[in-house]
């Protein structure tokens, strides 16, 4: 017999009644009834009942036995009483009679209870988080997580692209957060720098004739964290394509990504790849507040301000007569009471605005009559249109926020999605893809004017070099992203190969040819010889996990991850480095104030 198991702990069942049986794995749960010991023995496959009583040779030892201690026993397989049997267990119509026991691993006393649903802090869970792992639920996380990356890879494969790796020690690129510098022992004074994400070689594969590349790249960024992103590290599915329009880009990921959903999303619908629209990222903000909304949520802002121009209520009037502002209205189906009206304006005075207009309707003595402050001052014709406008009736309230469009989108969509909750619009039961487009290149500093980059960089400008050549806040790039429930699933574009829109483009920025050249020299160089057109995307793997296992913070799909101060308490990083590791590497660290 093996020397650990013959069975696993999920393997046997009334088929081995008779069976003498080796099983190995770590006391889940033990029960003492009167001088029968029951223990639940776990595995990563399972569990399974082991027994002994007075008449096992090795049931003084039993009794020592504790929680999470990892044993190995040997005995006879049994049936179990049908009125005892589990059918919530795949064993669970028997059990093992224990005649041997070895302790393999004594637990001490636990900081964290692994059988049970308990809540234990985030402190706790990381620090001890091979503890942690060991719950039932992490398990499930985590091999979920390996499964969907090992399907992704088939897919891929399946549609012809093959996996090349990139490197993890490189030069520093701004791809939007700040990189993490790796000191060089060898060049003192110099560093290099984990990847932000393989952008560049990526490019420079296609710029090497190799046609579809694909990777389940670890990508490094010092952010601040997120319920959705990890401080430090994380994966994606990192694709380029050559020879490719955006739509092809579309036409490739979205199935791969889709069959995922279908395989591992449990009874919950998944949209079809050819019913996912694409909304333009002007758009999404306007209907959403976000360029990641939730199409679950049948809710669609829209722009009110004619009705609110020159009206008795004098916040919106004045607001209206500075440029740039309009005033949006959240419809809200089926939100026609005072008490949820009085909800929701206690929601945005939590996101820190004195409060929200809002209109509601109801039954009256004539008819259906508008009521709430809002339409007492604009007066009964307004609130019609309005009504009219946003096709609502009775039982039906529309919320209203005003302003500069940037400065209210963010609190606008949050509430859209309050509203959404709240009154069970959202569907819970089904995953919704939308497609943003059109993504803005630059943006202007509200204070001084200039010019900066507000996407993608290296995304190829619509229409080229003449749209360069005109008023840079209206160049819109081949740059998307793939929004699902809520969430950026992908980020891509069509990417810019051609030096002299690269250059004309970053000029427009602020970047002289020089710093270009210096910054991205090889990308540069290799666009001078015959370089494709091509494109591509990146899906965030802890992203998908993360929807895919209905959990909300993005710290459960992870292994290790780190806490929101990016410590890792388990390993204690980061450390102290030692004296020596300084002067080898010609470093001195200066005390902060």
């Amino acid at each position: 017999m093996h020397a650990y198991r013959s069975h696993t702990c999920a393997d046997l069942n009334k088929s081995n009644v008779g069976d003498t049986v080796r099983l190995s794995g770590w006391v889940h749960r033990i029960r003492d009834h009167g001088g029968v010991l029951f223990i639940d023995l776990r595995d990563h496959y399972g569990i399974t009942q082991v027994i002994a009583d007075g008449d096992s040779p090795v049931f003084a030892e039993l009794e020592k036995v504790r929680s999470e201690w990892c044993i190995r026993i040997d005995g006879n397989v049994l049936a179990r009483d049908e009125s005892l049997v589990n059918p919530n267990l795949p064993t669970g119509e028997i059990e093992v009679f224990i005649r041997d026991l070895e302790v393999l691993g004594a637990a001490d006393e636990l900081p964290l209870i692994v059988f049970g649903d308990q809540e234990y802090p985030e402190e706790t869970r990381l620090r001890y988080r091979y503890l942690d792992l060991r719950r039932e639920v992490m398990q499930q996380s985590m091999t979920l997580r390996s499964d969907v990356v090992a399907s992704i890879r088939r897919r891929m494969w399946d549609k012809g692209f093959r996996e090349y790796q990139t490197p993890i020690i490189t030069a520093s690129s701004p791809e939007g957060a700040r990189d993490f510098l790796v000191p060089s022992r060898l060049h003192p004074g110099k560093f290099y720098a984990l990847p932000q994400a393989p952008q560049q070689f990526k490019q420079l594969i296609m710029a090497s004739g190799f046609d579809k590349y694909f990777q389940i790249a670890p990508c490094f960024r010092d952010e601040d964290p997120r319920a959705d992103r990890s401080p430090t590290d994380f994966y994606q599915l990192d694709m380029e394509m050559s020879f490719v329009t955006q739509q092809d880009v579309f036409d490739t990921i979205a199935p791969v990504l889709a069959g995922i959903f279908e395989e591992f999303g449990g009874d919950k619908t998944v949209d079809a790849p050819a019913n996912w629209p694409q909304i333009s990222y002007k758009d999404a903000a306007l209907w959403y507040g976000t360029d990641k909304p939730d199409l679950r949520n049948p809710i669609k802002m829209q722009v009110v301000s004619e009705h609110f121009a020159g009206s008795g209520f004098a916040i919106f009037a004045k607001l209206l007569e500075q440029d740039g502002t309009q005033i949006r209205a959240i419809p809200a189906p089926g939100g026609g009471s005072r008490k949820f009206c009085d909800r929701m304006n206690k929601f945005a005075q939590s996101e820190g605005l004195p409060g929200m207009g809002y209109i509601f309707w109801r039954e009256g003595v004539d008819g259906m009559e508008a009521a709430g402050p809002l339409a007492k001052n604009i007066g009964p014709e307004r609130t019609e249109a309005i009504r009219q406008q946003l096709n609502l009736g009775v039982g039906d309230a529309a919320f209203f926020l005003g302003g500069k469009p940037k400065a209210f989108e963010g609190v606008a969509g949050k509430a859209r999605t309050v509203i959404g909750e709240e009154l069970k619009l959202t569907d819970p039961d089904r995953f919704a893809f939308a497609w943003i487009v059109d993504f803005p290149i630059y943006e202007a500093d509200e204070e001084t004017g200039a010019i900066d980059f507000e996407h993608n960089p290296f995304s190829m400008p619509q229409g080229g070099m003449d749209t360069l050549n005109g008023d840079p806040l209206a160049v819109k790039g081949y740059q998307y992203d793939l929004a699902c429930n809520g969430y950026e699933l992908v980020s891509g574009a069509i990417r810019n190969h051609k030096p002299e829109i690269m250059l004309k483009a970053f000029e427009l920025a602020g970047y002289g040819a020089d710093e270009v050249k210096n910054r991205f020299g090889a990308l540069f160089q290799a666009f001078h010889y015959g370089a494709p057109p091509h494109g591509g995307c990146a899906a965030g793997i802890d992203r998908i996990v993360m929807l895919l296992a209905e959990q909300a913070n993005i710290r459960e799909v992870i292994m290790f991850p780190m806490n929101q101060r990016a410590e890792d308490l388990m390993m204690n990083a980061p450390s102290d480095p030692a004296n020596e590791q300084l002067r080898e590497l010609s470093l001195r660290v200066i005390e902060q104030d």
